[in-house]
C-alpha cells in the first residue's frame, strides 16, 4: 500500500483513540442531574439556626469538660482541621478504650440521611447526645451530670439564655444537643465540584470528568449520588460478593431486623482522599484498594489499575474547603468551684 493511502488511516487510527481516552460530554449530561451543590447550610425544622445558638453550639463541640475524664471533646474524634475526623480506625474514648467503629467526619453529616453507620439517630442534634453518655466514649453517669456540669459555669449560663430566649430552664441536654447541631449544620466544605455543577464546566480538567465519567460508568453513582455524593442511602456491604471477614451486622446490630443485616449507611465520597481508613471498621487503608473492592464486592466488577486511577482523579475534586473561621475553637467558659472535677 502506498504511503498516500496510509496517512488518512493513520490519522482516523489516533483521532479514534483519543476519543476514546477522552469524556463523553453527552454521558457528562446525562449523569449531572443525579448530584446537586453542597447548600450552605442544612436547616431543621425544629432548630432555628441563629447566631447565638451557633456560637453556643461551636464552644460544647470543643468542651472536654462535658467527658468523664475531662480530656476529650466532639473535636478530640471529629477534628474540624482534618476533615471531621481523626484517620484511626478507632479512635480512643475515656481511658483509652476504643470503640467498635470507626468515627466518620461531621463535615456535610447534617445533609445525609441519619447519623451514625447505621443510621440509628435521625439528626445531627440526636447524634451530638449519643457519645457524651457512652461509657467508651466520652463517659458522663447521666445528662444531668452533663447539665450540672455546663451549668456550674457562668459564661454557658449566658451563652445558653441567648441561644434558647423563650426557655424557662435555658440549660438542658436537649437543647445541648440542638446547639451543637445548629453548629454542625453549617459544617460545609464546597469543592470545585460544586462549581462544575452549578455550570463552571472548566472548574474539572479533562482528566476529573473523565475520572467521573468511569465512576458514573462503573456504577457507582448508584449509591454515591446527591449532594453528599453518598449518605443519602442504605446499602448493604458485600452486595453481590461476600465481604471478606465480615463481622459487624450493621444496622441489624441496633434495629434487630434480619433484612437489616450487613446493611449500613453510604459514607459521603466528599473529602474522601483525606479521611482514610475506609469503611466502619478502617479496615481498608488506602483508597485505591478500597475502590477495586467496592467495584468487585459491590458491583461485581473487577477494575484496571487505569480505571482505578481514573476514578480516584475524579474523587480528587470532591475534597472542599475547611472553612477555617468558622470552625476556629473560642475561648471556652471559665470553671468555678462548683464546676465538678474529672
Amino acid at each position: 500500500m502506498r504511503l498516500p493511502l496510509l496517512r488518512p488511516l493513520l490519522l482516523a487510527s489516533i483521532t479514534l483513540s483519543l476519543a476514546s481516552e477522552g469524556y463523553s460530554q453527552s454521558m457528562l449530561d446525562a449523569y449531572k442531574p443525579m448530584f446537586a451543590p453542597l447548600p450552605a447550610e442544612a436547616p431543621a425544622p425544629d432548630n432555628e439556626l441563629t447566631d447565638a445558638k451557633i456560637n453556643l453550639g461551636r464552644m460544647l463541640y470543643y468542651e472536654d469538660r462535658i467527658s468523664k475524664g475531662q480530656k476529650i471533646s466532639c473535636n478530640s474524634c471529629h477534628k474540624l482541621d482534618g476533615f471531621g475526623q481523626d484517620n484511626l480506625p478507632f479512635s480512643p474514648g475515656h481511658d483509652g478504650k476504643l470503640g467498635g467503629r470507626s468515627s466518620p467526619s461531621t463535615f456535610n453529616a447534617a445533609i445525609h440521611i441519619a447519623q451514625f453507620w447505621d443510621g440509628r439517630a435521625p439528626t445531627v442534634e440526636e447524634q451530638a447526645k449519643g457519645p457524651v453518655l457512652n461509657p467508651i466514649e466520652m463517659g458522663m453517669p447521666d445528662a444531668d451530670f452533663v447539665v450540672k456540669v455546663l451549668k456550674s459555669m457562668p459564661g454557658y449560663v449566658d451563652a445558653f439564655k441567648a441561644a434558647f430566649p423563650g426557655d424557662a430552664d435555658p440549660i438542658s441536654y436537649n437543647n445541648f444537643g440542638k446547639a451543637v447541631g445548629a453548629f454542625e449544620r453549617k459544617l460545609m466544605t464546597p469543592s470545585r465540584w460544586d462549581d462544575f455543577l452549578k455550570g463552571k464546566d472548566d472548574a474539572l480538567t479533562a482528566d476529573e470528568k473523565k475520572g467521573f465519567e468511569n465512576f458514573a460508568k462503573a456504577g457507582c453513582v448508584t449509591c454515591h449520588n446527591g449532594a453528599g455524593v453518598g449518605g443519602h442511602m442504605y446499602q448493604k456491604l458485600g452486595l453481590v460478593k461476600a465481604w471478606p471477614d465480615l463481622k459487624d451486622e450493621g444496622r441489624a446490630a441496633n434495629t434487630k431486623v434480619e433484612s437489616d443485616k450487613f446493611m449500613f449507611k453510604v459514607p459521603s465520597l466528599r473529602n474522601t482522599t483525606e479521611t482514610g481508613p475506609y469503611l466502619h471498621d478502617g479496615s481498608v487503608k488506602d483508597l485505591p484498594t478500597m475502590v477495586k473492592m467496592m467495584a468487585e464486592h459491590q458491583l461485581g466488577k473487577i477494575i484496571t489499575d487505569e480505571e482505578c486511577a481514573s476514578i480516584i482523579t475524579f474523587l480528587k475534586c470532591l475534597k472542599g474547603e475547611i472553612p477555617t473561621d468558622y470552625v476556629a475553637k473560642p475561648e471556652l467558659p471559665a470553671s468555678t468551684p462548683d464546676t465538678p472535677k474529672a
